[in-house]
């Protein structure tokens, strides 16, 4: 198979020009090839030489008249930017592994040594940049005809693919959830047997292939294949306590595992937020530690959006995710997410909605979006009819947001103020004040205005004997 058709752009030309020049050879591998097979968008180019790769970035770089060229001499590669992609540049090389660290030992070797060395089939095609074989592709596993027939499987014998990198393994994974690609079952076996490689590969590495999964179009493919081979136990024990299902007195509750994927899938639909499909991924992550059994009520998980909502953070600290504005946002959307649904099922009052509106703030939309994706059921009368009844409540969500304004609103006399309409300093009875204020707005006593305010905080002040001084 030939190629040159599909390598017009100048910075192939460049290579094929400074190769016939210096006479080495170089040869564009990997992701690149693979998703331009695939017709799938790419930024990312990665050219192996035969030869120093440093030298040639910098040739080519002053060809293309690129300016600055990043050079990382410990790794033997350079890299540098052209019309919005990423050049890299390396020599080729042969790898072996050392059993307690995926850092390789790497020697200079040639194009047959350095497709041995990739992960997949799929990612060791290459194609020549030389001038005799402009566009020939090299296809030494036969990787064409595992995209062809959308298979994951690794260049040498799987065991030893995944022992010596055990991050491959998430990989694996990752590609099949992003593509649509099944495991080689031999490939999938290896993987189970190799769980416990997973040991030395950092959470920072882990997690950065998990996130990958969770962005993927239709993440319940990765995680049902995390949770088949082994892996998700290691890493994620939480989610994998979600699954399974427990009868008493011929009462069952559903599979929260795969209730949980699929309502990670419907929000993909609607969402590409990594921190949003979270928000699903950890919404009944307490449901195990709640779950109780009443023989009248059978079974129940009261309190899991609370529990869950605290155990986010030890959840994202673990693995290695940002203790930040992010984590508060999914810890939010968990503990509200229950929020809505009851007013679906329930009479939904004013005072109801304008209570989620200022706990959630800008966040409701998001709430929202998570809680449709958490309608699921079998019956699919029953989840129209429930989608309908949640459409009432966003109308009424809007309703009441244009005629109180409510979201994110600030009681309209502030702490500093009540403490100088009263003289006082600060203590408890200035906090009293401000919430009975935001209470009254809230329960629909007063409006969110100023005056219908200040006058409702005098008479209560009296109540509790507190008058303004005397001007």
């Amino acid at each position: 198979m030939n190629l040159k058709e599909n390598i017009s752009h100048r910075v192939f030309t460049a290579v094929r020009e400074v190769t016939a020049e210096n006479g080495v050879s170089a040869f564009v591998i990997g992701g690149f090839v693979r998703d331009l097979l695939l017709k799938r968008p790419s930024k990312d180019i990665d050219i192996v030489v035969l030869g120093n790769g440093l030298e040639m970035a910098e040739a080519v770089a002053n060809k293309l008249n690129v300016k600055k060229v990043a050079y990382y001499k410990n790794f033997g590669t350079a890299a540098f930017m052209c019309d919005d992609l990423e050049i890299e540049f390396v020599g080729a090389r042969k790898e072996s592994y050392e059993r307690n660290s995926r850092k390789p030992i790497v020697e200079n070797g040639s194009l047959e040594d350095d497709q041995n060395r990739r992960d997949f089939t799929i990612n060791a095609l290459a194609i020549s940049l030389n001038r005799s074989s402009f566009g020939e592709v090299i296809d030494p596993f036969d990787g064409l005809t595992d995209l062809k027939n959308k298979l994951i499987r690794t260049p040498l014998v799987p065991e030893t693919t995944y022992s010596d990198d055990p991050l491959r393994m998430l990989r694996a994974i990752r590609f099949s959830a992003q593509l649509g690609f099944k495991i080689e079952p031999t490939s999938f076996n290896a993987i189970k047997a190799n769980v416990h490689r997973l040991e030395i590969i950092s959470q920072e590495r882990i997690t950065d292939e998990l996130n990958k999964i969770i962005l993927s179009n239709k993440p319940s493919i990765g995680f049902t294949q995390l949770f088949d081979s082994g892996l998700l136990h290691s890493f994620f024990p939480e989610m994998t306590a979600l699954h399974g299902v427990e009868f008493i007195d011929n009462k069952g509750h559903k599979d929260n595992f795969y209730h949980t994927l699929e309502v990670l899938d419907n929000i993909c639909e609607n969402t590409n937020d990594l921190w949003l499909r979270w928000a699903a991924i950890l919404h009944d992550i307490a449901k195990p530690k709640t779950k109780r059994f009443h023989p009248s009520a059978g079974w129940t998980f009261h309190g899991h959006e609370e529990v869950g909502a605290r155990m986010t953070e030890s959840i994202f600290q673990r693995l290695k995710l940002p203790l930040d504005a992010k984590m508060k946002y999914v810890q939010k959307l968990v503990r509200l997410h229950l929020r809505p649904i009851a007013l679906v099922n329930g009479t939904v009052t004013d005072t109801a909605v304008r209570r989620l509106l200022f706990e959630a703030g800008d966040d409701i939309d998001d709430l929202m979006t998570l809680c449709n994706a958490d309608i699921t059921s079998k019956n699919e009368m029953k989840v129209q009819k429930y989608r309908r009844n949640f459409e009432n409540v966003r109308r009424k969500l809007k309703a009441v947001e244009e005629k109180d304004n409510i979201r994110n609103f600030q009681p309209p006399i502030s702490g500093q103020e009540i403490m100088q309409i009263f003289k006082m300093e600060p203590c408890k009875q200035v906090g009293i004040l401000k919430n009975e204020i935001k209470e009254a707005i809230l329960e629909g006593k007063i409006r969110n205005d100023y005056n219908e305010a200040y006058h409702f905080m005098l008479t209560y002040a009296k109540g509790i004997g507190l008058v303004p001084p005397k001007k």
